[in-house]
């Protein structure tokens, strides 16, 4: 990814190369060369919302989070997690949404001048990580919220835009409560069937 393109225009160049068939990590990798943690996240949380992949692209995430904080230039992942791949109709679908979402963004906020500032990245780093633990809670549709809230982080990373990290943030910290909150009924519906079987 070069400096200086849009997010929507990234990820369309992204999609004008893909495979026909099926798209791996291996593959979204190599084409995004230096500067690729951002774009990396932005599309492994895309990737994520397809039917049954989200607790392997949590993982995932996770992975690439820990590296951003330790500050690498680049994602290294093994080659078992690399040759992971899905077929090139889902990450159609669900890229052509991400451009249209981001496009509408991009023309909402402007193309305010990029600020960089450092440990921007270890900072966006620990937010996905935080995130990409909730993404693997074995509870149905409870990856939705914090997926989306990756991509915003991944988005205002890219961007190098303060204030759209800041939004981030929050959008961060309502899905931590939002996450916290479905644990909690999960929990609490689970103890009210006990008691009842119990009780009965």
């Amino acid at each position: 990814m070069q400096p200086g393109v849009p997010t929507s225009v990234a990820l369309a160049r992204l999609l004008a190369e893909a495979p026909p068939d099926r798209v791996s990590l291996a593959w979204l990798i190599g084409r995004l060369g230096p500067r690729s943690f951002g774009l990396l996240v932005l599309v492994l949380a895309l990737l994520g919302l397809a039917p049954g992949v989200a607790f392997v692209t949590g993982f995932v995430l996770a992975f690439a989070a820990f590296q951003m904080m330790l500050g690498y230039d680049c994602p290294r992942l093994p080659r078992a997690v690399t040759d992971c791949a899905i077929p090139t109709r889902h990450f159609t679908r669900w890229t052509n949404r991400a451009i249209a979402f981001f496009a509408r963004l991009e023309r909402m906020v402007g193309r305010r001048p990029q600020v960089a500032f450092p440990g921007a990245g270890r900072l966006v780093g620990l937010v996905v990580l935080l995130l990409a633990a909730t993404i693997v809670w074995p509870i149905p549709f409870s990856h939705i919220i914090p997926t989306f809230a990756i991509m915003l982080v991944a988005f205002a990373y890219m961007e190098n835009d303060r204030v759209l990290l800041g939004i981030s943030l929050v959008a961060t910290v309502l899905s931590f409560s939002t996450s916290a909150a479905m644990v909690w009924g999960v929990l609490e519906g689970g103890s009210a069937l006990i008691r009842y079987w119990v009780g009965g």
